[in-house]
C-alpha cells in the first residue's frame, strides 16, 4: 500500500513539474514571434466574442484592424502613453513609483486603483482570463517579465495599440479611430488622439466624446505636451 502511494506521489509530482515547466515555456515560444507578427486574436477578443454570442449581437467577432507603425498618428502613441503610463519606456513592465504612489493614496483614505502598466495590460489582454487570484497575479507578472525580455519597448507599445479595446466589439486603434471619429488611425487630430487615450480605462463606459472624456483632456495635454520620458 506504502510503494502504491509513494508510486502515485512521483507520478503526481512530474505531471506537476511538466505542467509547470510548460507554463513557463510556452509564453516565450508564443511572444518571440510577435517581433514579427500580430497576433491573430487574444484572450480578451475571445472572451468578448463568447459574450456577443451570447448575447446575439452581431457580427459576435469583435471588429479588429492590425495595422503598422506608420498608420497610427504619433499624437495617439503619445496621447496613449500620457493616459495610461508615462513611464513606460523607464521601467522593465512593472512601474514601482506608481505602484508606491497607488498604495499611498489608499493609506491617505483615496480608492486603491491599480497600476497596471501598458506591458502587463498587453499581457493580460493577450493571454489571460478575467477574474482576480493570487495565481493570475502571479502568472501575469511572469508574462509581463516574458513580454520585456523578448520584445521591444516599441515593439509592446504597437502590440498595445492593436490589442486596446476602444468599444463594444471594437479591437485596435485603426477600429476605434473609424468607430469613433470615422477616419483612420493615422489621420487623428491631437484632441481625437487624447480623447481616444482618455477612454481606455473604461471603453465600454465611457466615450471620447462624452463628459469623463472631457474632464481627463487637461491632463493628457499637459503630459503631451512633453516627449515620454526615456531616461
Amino acid at each position: 500500500m506504502r510503494g502504491a502511494l509513494r508510486r502515485a506521489g512521483r507520478r503526481l509530482w512530474r505531471a506537476t513539474l511538466v505542467a509547470a515547466l510548460v507554463l513557463l515555456a510556452l509564453p516565450v515560444l508564443l511572444v518571440l514571434p510577435l517581433n514579427l507578427v500580430q497576433p491573430p486574436t487574444t484572450s480578451v477578443i475571445l472572451q468578448r466574442t463568447w459574450d456577443r454570442w451570447r448575447a446575439g449581437k452581431v457580427p459576435a467577432y469583435p471588429r479588429r484592424r492590425a495595422v503598422g507603425r506608420d498608420a497610427i498618428a504619433p499624437a495617439l502613441r503619445r496621447a496613449v502613453l500620457a493616459a495610461e503610463d508615462d513611464r513606460f519606456y523607464l521601467h522593465w513592465g512593472f512601474d514601482l513609483e506608481e505602484i508606491g504612489n497607488a498604495i499611498e493614496r489608499a493609506q491617505r483614505g483615496g480608492r486603491l486603483r491599480g497600476a497596471s502598466t501598458i506591458t502587463q495590460q498587453v499581457a493580460k489582454n493577450l493571454f489571460l482570463w478575467e477574474g482576480r487570484s493570487f495565481v493570475r497575479k502571479g502568472y501575469e507578472a511572469y508574462l509581463t517579465l516574458v513580454l520585456e525580455l523578448c520584445l521591444s519597448k516599441d515593439r509592446i507599445l504597437d502590440l498595445y495599440l492593436n490589442l486596446a479595446e476602444w468599444g463594444d466589439g471594437v479591437f485596435g486603434a485603426e477600429a476605434g479611430a473609424r468607430h469613433h471619429f470615422g477616419k483612420g488611425a493615422g489621420a487623428l487630430t491631437v484632441e481625437e488622439a487624447a480623447r481616444m487615450a482618455a477612454v481606455l480605462p473604461s471603453p465600454l463606459r465611457w466615450s471620447p466624446r462624452g463628459a469623463v472624456a472631457d474632464r481627463r483632456l487637461d491632463a493628457i495635454f499637459t503630459a503631451m505636451a512633453y516627449p515620454a520620458p526615456r531616461e
